[in-house]
């Protein structure tokens, strides 16, 4: 009996003095909330990024700490042809440079889920997780739509021409048969290297909806990503190339509807009409994510302090600083046109 005892207090002073880690302990010297918050800060960028095809293509621009509100964006003219003949022994004029400062303000963004901690405990799916990939997809549109906006407001545009040949000069006569074609782009390449715009790496980049793509990919031209001599090297959203354009797809490609002409003869019904973006280097910039950023806050059970002071609630969400500027209106074309798979498209 006595021996007995013995076993059972020793076993006992063994469990007494275990520390046993867990993902609740937040005191000071013993702080493990950190590791829950790394994660999910990681998971939401890496599903923002995929969303953001539009400011791939812009010259970033990071935003310091303490740099105020105003980004300057810096645009180098060029230097006028030096066609005088040099006189022997006579040290010309020299030429002066010219920047137009470009200026943006930056503006806040951000959301967020509040979710208790009953439905944490029995929700089936992992609530927390499942809220920090929406969240993550609603940072990515969000943001891309600022620049997309930014960019499709340009002065360099191009209509496509009805079926028939007949010349489009606004966006309300865009007809039902005014589709992109792939002379139309040939177009807007010619219009760019016109203008000495520089490609971005080998080619130019345009940025079409899907309900447009399928209009292209039908061409014999077309060459798609993993026929590409260097397929490792493609931008995200990308699925081929034709004429010295490389496209990259998204469902933010802007859609405005019933901009267009009446899709039938004696209806009301407008057509919408679908922005596609041709972009050489240099054409636009954006404030840059790892610069100003884009910040994931998770704020656990218990963090709420006397605002929360059953620790019945967690947050989890988002804010960015951003802003985009056009820098050269002669290096992006935007080409408005109809889709032949979709005439009544909603606004995006």
């Amino acid at each position: 009996m006595f021996a007995k005892m013995i076993y059972t207090d020793v076993n006992l002073a063994l469990f007494a003095t275990a520390n046993v880690q867990t993902t609740l302990l937040n005191s000071t010297g013993n702080d493990l909330s950190p590791e829950m918050r790394t994660y999910y800060e990681d998971r939401l960028i890496d599903l923002a990024e995929p969303n953001l095809v539009h400011d791939q293509f812009g010259e970033k621009y990071p935003i310091p700490r303490h740099g105020g509100k105003t980004i300057n964006f810096r645009k180098f003219s060029p230097l006028a042809k030096a066609t005088t003949p040099l006189t022997e022994g006579v040290t010309p004029d020299g030429q002066k440079l010219d920047v137009d400062d470009i200026e943006g303000t930056v503006s806040q963004y951000g959301g967020y889920v509040t979710i208790s901690d009953i439905l944490e405990l029995t929700a089936v799916d992992p609530m927390l997780e499942r809220a920090t990939r929406q969240l993550g997809s609603q940072a990515g549109r969000t943001l891309d739509t600022i620049t997309r906006e930014v960019v499709t407001a340009g002065t360099n545009v191009m209509y496509a021409p009805k079926a028939d040949g007949t010349e489009i000069l606004t966006r309300a006569t865009v007809d039902k048969t005014s589709l992109l074609t792939v002379p139309l782009i040939f177009k807007a390449v010619a219009k760019l290297r016109s203008m000495n715009a520089v490609p971005i790496d080998d080619c130019y980049v345009a940025v079409v909806h899907p309900n447009v793509a399928c209009d292209l990919m039908l061409s014999d031209d077309w060459i798609e990503v993993h026929k590409y001599a260097t397929p490792e090297n493609i931008y995200n959203g990308e699925i081929g190339k034709i004429g010295g354009v490389r496209f990259v797809q998204s469902t933010e490609a802007k859609i405005i509807s019933g901009a267009g002409a009446v899709a039938t003869t004696g209806g009301t019904d407008k057509i919408s009409v679908y922005c596609t973006m041709v972009f050489a280097a240099n054409a636009f910039g954006v404030t840059e994510l790892s610069g100003g950023g884009l910040q994931h806050i998770v704020k656990q059970l218990g963090s709420g302090g006397s605002s929360d002071p059953l620790n019945q609630r967690a947050t989890t969400g988002w804010k960015a600083t951003k802003t985009a500027v056009r820098l050269v209106e002669e290096y992006m074309v935007r080409i408005e046109h109809a889709s032949s798979t979709s005439l009544m498209a909603a606004s995006n």
